[in-house]
């Protein structure tokens, strides 16, 4: 089996690049830095260290073999951090998982007490739903970010966080004769771009047209918030969509809401799972609500 001893060693010079500096460096004998170096090359058959004058220079294995050390021992670290046996001033780390097609604007104002934190770390991975929380499960996620909410079962206690809830409005760039239409004529004689049939936003408005018998003029539909806030930026017609979403071009005028969508709206949660040590970051960002502005 690999000595992990030798590998810590092996690690310690390369960062270092000399070999008396990295023994007076770690008050360890020189002799024995280079007697487990020695035996780890001889362990993994490779050649780890050249010399160039006085310095030490990586091979190609050497290169190798010192990016899976940085990441043993950065697994290490964490390992002790979360049994609260690292020093507070270390980095932290939150890993989150984002369902590809969510409001980045949400996301971000999501993690915004953590993003302002120098001493923490946030890496945001992006996803299907099923692959997100499978890494929640197989703990390579701490939180994963969605506007649905999955299922319950036993081989699944997810805990549903609803973090925002946000009114789905009809928006598009300002033009004068539409502020005096009342919403069914909007619905039924502007091209309307909207959410991908399977969303909740899209079951929710074609459950609205039929409750208030219209026949909507749909010209596209996207599963991809950013792509709905491309269109609405881009298409003179009307967008269906939370407000969060072109947060900032409603701001500056460039966009602006007709009208909410009576009894439509979007709910965003974050999803978690019970566990003995849970990433104590997570409370930072789960303990107030991600209001909008």
């Amino acid at each position: 089996m690999l000595n992990y001893h030798h590998l810590r060693y092996f690690w310690i010079v390369a960062h270092e690049g000399n070999l008396t500096r990295a023994a007076r460096k770690h008050n360890i004998a020189q002799s024995a830095l280079s007697m487990q170096i020695s035996a780890l090359e001889d362990y993994l058959g490779q050649p780890l260290f050249e010399r160039v004058g006085r310095r030490l220079v990586l091979t190609e294995a050497g290169h190798i073999a010192l990016d899976f050390a940085d990441a043993i021992f950065a697994k290490g670290d964490e390992l002790l951090g979360t049994f609260g046996r690292l020093a507070e001033t270390r980095q932290k780390v939150l890993r989150v998982g984002a369902l590809s097609t969510l409001s980045r604007n949400f996301q971000v104002r999501f993690l915004r007490p953590l993003l302002i934190d120098l001493n923490v770390k946030v890496i945001i991975r992006s996803g299907t739903l099923d692959d997100l929380l499978n890494s929640l499960r197989l703990y390579d996620l701490d939180v994963v970010l969605s506007d649905v909410a999955p299922p319950r079962d036993q081989d699944a206690p997810w805990i549903i966080h609803v973090i925002d809830t946000q009114p789905v409005g009809l928006i598009g760039h300002p033009r004068a004769d539409r502020y005096q239409k009342p919403l069914d004529v909007l619905l039924r004689t502007e091209p309307l771009v909207v959410p991908s049939p399977e969303s909740t936003v899209r079951a929710g408005f074609d459950a609205l047209m039929h409750r208030l018998g219209i026949e909507p003029w749909i010209v596209a539909e996207a599963d991809d918030m950013a792509m709905l806030r491309l269109m609405a930026r881009e298409h003179s017609g009307l967008s269906v969509m939370p407000p969060i979403v072109v947060k900032d071009e409603l701001d500056n005028g460039m966009l602006v809401e007709y009208a909410n969508l009576p009894d439509l709206a979007e709910s965003f949660c974050a999803i978690t799972i019970a566990r003995r040590f849970p990433n104590p970051l997570l409370d930072r960002v789960l303990t107030k609500p991600a209001a909008p502005d």
